[in-house]
């Protein structure tokens, strides 16, 4: 695949876009089976525990959820990324 001047252009500005995304957002909460499966990617015996209190907050909310909560300086980071690699794309010869 080259990499012209148009996708270094188009990685800048996603890389803009989802840096504002990071810095709107305060956290994500994730799917199910997301949890789950980040769960077994880092190596957790259990999503939740086999306690008889568990077992009764899992009547009441079934789904277990894992939250993330993104660093701020995430945001900021992948904004002024996405300006240099835009800048960049702008600084090239065409071709």
């Amino acid at each position: 695949m080259d990499m012209n001047r148009n996708r270094y252009f188009m990685i800048g500005v996603l890389l803009i876009l989802l840096g504002v995304q990071f810095r709107m957002v305060d956290s994500f909460v994730l799917n199910e089976t997301t949890t789950r499966s980040m769960a077994k990617m880092s190596k957790k015996s259990n999503v939740v525990a086999q306690d008889s209190f568990s077992n009764f907050l899992m009547q009441v909310h079934p789904k277990p959820t894992k939250r993330v909560h993104p660093p701020r300086w995430l945001g900021l980071a992948m904004i002024a990324v996405g300006t240099v690699v835009s800048l960049h794309a702008v600084a090239m010869p065409r071709e």
